[in-house]
């Protein structure tokens, strides 16, 4: 029997809770996470993950690793009894009420802690769901519907039977060992040759970027809901893209960055889509001209204003990456 999880992921923007930071999420691709979180240890690698946020779902993919690591956290708290359960008032002030005493307060308590933390990694599976069911169809799957908790433990056969009411899904990228549509009952592999794949978890230290937040925050006030070079996209599916590489320059510029959706956003690090200085066009590599998605992007041009400071940046990007003629 499968196991599937309904796991929460909301962008900063739209964060109530005020217990922690939040996570770096990408929710086509890993979803994070920490020892703090209830059921932290629960999830386990080909465990089915659908990821919402609160209103609908986003989608949802088979788990294929997860990578731990540890560090240091700041946590914060109700400065009156102590609990992390509070929650940001939009239009009031004081800024934050909590939950469990009746505090209103302007600034949280906070502490820093040392957590476990953990990425799933589930993006070769992944399935775009986005709003193909509600918040309420979600929770109703559960195991316990009227729980608050952002990891919560549902059933896989009642998400799977949910969604196949509706026309066009297909499972068959889930890849179930069955459980998907292919194959037939007597035949769980769906007649291919299947080898086992060994599973767990793995212990590792875990390079985490400081500011990364705050960066992607950057770019969204500067540029909107809007991937630099195919234009508007949701906010989930766009990733805030160094045009350096910030590993070995280990720091955030100022107009070193543009948000890209997360596709585009891994090609551009490959070097496959890039700028071209001369022309201030995008070009894309004649491998990617065979699918119309990335060939409509070549001689484009990119749908966002760029400063002087981005061209530099992409003109430097285009030299490590174009062969000198």
């Amino acid at each position: 029997m499968t196991t599937a999880w309904l796991v929460l992921a909301v962008g900063d923007e739209d964060r109530q809770h005020g217990g922690n930071d939040g996570y770096d999420d990408d929710p086509s691709q890993h979803y994070s996470w920490d020892s703090t979180v209830p059921n932290h240890g629960s999830i386990a690698v080909g465990d089915v993950i659908a990821l919402w946020d609160k209103k609908q779902l986003l989608g949802l993919g088979v788990i294929s690793g997860i990578e731990t690591g540890s560090e240091i956290k700041t946590l914060y708290f109700c400065p009156e009894c102590k609990k992390a359960d509070f929650k940001r008032r939009k239009r009031m002030k004081p800024t934050w009420r909590c939950n469990k005493c009746p505090a209103l307060f302007e600034e949280p308590g906070s502490k820093t802690k040392q957590v476990v933390t953990y990425r799933s990694r589930h993006g070769e599976t992944w399935m775009d769901g986005r709003g193909l069911l509600s918040g309420r169809q979600l929770r109703a799957l559960c195991d316990s519907p009227n729980s608050q908790l952002s990891m919560r433990p549902a059933r896989w056969e009642k998400l799977r039977d949910a969604l196949l009411a509706l026309e066009g899904i297909d499972f068959s990228d889930l890849d179930l060992d069955g459980e998907s549509q292919g194959g037939s009952a007597g035949d769980p592999t769906g007649g291919r040759e299947r080898r086992r794949i060994a599973g767990g978890h793995r212990m590792s230290n875990v390079r985490t970027r400081v500011g990364q937040g705050p960066f992607r925050q950057q770019l969204l006030d500067d540029h909107g809901q809007v991937c630099a070079f195919t234009g508007p996209a949701p906010a989930g599916a766009l990733q805030a893209a160094h045009l350096y590489s910030f590993a070995k320059e280990d720091e955030h510029h100022d107009w070193g960055g543009l948000l890209l959706r997360n596709d585009v956003h891994s090609l551009f690090d490959r070097g496959q889509i890039s700028v071209n200085p001369g022309t201030g066009c995008i070009e894309v590599d004649e491998e990617l001209l065979g699918y119309p998605t990335y060939a409509e992007l070549h001689g484009k041009a990119p749908q966002v204003s760029l400063r002087p400071e981005h061209e530099v940046w992409l003109a430097a990007h285009w030299r490590k990456h174009q062969p000198p003629v």
